[in-house]
């Protein structure tokens, strides 16, 4: 047991010595990536990273990497203006994944680039709303609702009722609103006319390929072109070194060896000791 005690307190004492050494590592000019990946449910995460790099001196450019069909239409709008605060500062590319369509889309409208493989999934622009109806099922089991409200249409978009032709068009008008935000969006993001994206804005998909020929895209590629292409714009002369998001790692970690990749830039001559890690997402 007095073993095992020694062994983890000389562990803990390396990983400390080698964080140390990675901080005091001249990290030269960097290019940021930041991935947004799934449905987009909230912004706090991405925002706070973004405004980290960009009060970064060392980074010199930022590579979003966005793999989503979309999502919520707030926080997209948030991750939008935020890109565009930082541009002021700093170049932003977007490298879509494989879906990069609808809010995906819209986050990605504001960097100076967008780089994306030609089978990407992208484009989407529009606003949709579905709300299911179990008034027939409800009648089917005898099951009645009974409703007190405060206002005409406090209960709009009921799924036990069906709902009313004016109810709808209130509906429309709020999806209508929101749609022509999008356009608006895309057309500054993009600097292009927004009678020419409204006739792109009725929902339909594009390819990779497709999307750079309706001016929605600019150039095709993978995520290492989108990275060059970050460096270039940024005037970082060579291979750009990429800094990404540390994962939170446990002492548990360190046993098993899933230690940052931090760590894997210091050479073995350092500490004597083979160092395996795990690359972020």
């Amino acid at each position: 047991m007095k073993k095992v005690l020694i062994i983890i307190v000389v562990l803990i004492a390396v990983v400390s010595l080698v964080l140390s050494l990675t901080r005091s590592v001249p990290m030269g000019e960097r290019v940021a990536l930041i991935t947004v990946r799934g449905v987009i449910l909230e912004s706090r995460d991405v925002i706070e990273e973004l405004k980290k790099y960009s009060n970064d001196s060392t980074v010199k450019a930022i590579v979003i990497r966005v793999d989503s069909p979309g999502g919520a239409v707030a926080p997209s709008q948030e991750i939008y203006e935020e890109i565009k605060k930082i541009k002021a500062k700093k170049k932003i590319v977007v490298s879509m994944g494989s879906v990069a369509a609808s809010g995906g889309y819209y986050i990605s409208a504001p960097a100076d680039k967008i780089v994306a493989n030609p089978g990407t999934l992208t484009g989407s622009i529009g606003v949709i709303m579905e709300i299911p109806n179990f008034e027939g099922l409800m009648d089917k089991i005898g099951v009645k609702t009974e409703v007190v409200k405060s206002g005409r249409h406090k209960d709009i978009a009921s799924v036990f009722r069906t709902m009313s032709p004016e109810e709808r068009g209130i509906l429309q008008e709020v999806l209508d609103d929101v749609h022509e935000q999008f356009i608006s969006a895309v057309a500054q993001g993009r600097k292009m006319e927004v009678r020419h994206i409204r006739r792109l804005a009725d929902g339909r998909i594009f390819t990779g390929r497709t999307a750079r020929e309706a001016g929605l895209v600019d150039e095709l590629g993978n995520l290492q072109d989108a990275i060059k292409l970050a460096g270039k714009l940024s005037g970082i002369k060579g291979e750009p070194e990429v800094v990404e998001k540390k994962e939170k790692f446990s002492f548990l970690d360190i046993i098993s060896g899933n230690l940052p990749k931090e760590l894997a830039r210091i050479k073995e001559g350092i500490t004597g000791i083979s160092v395996k890690y795990m690359l972020t997402p």
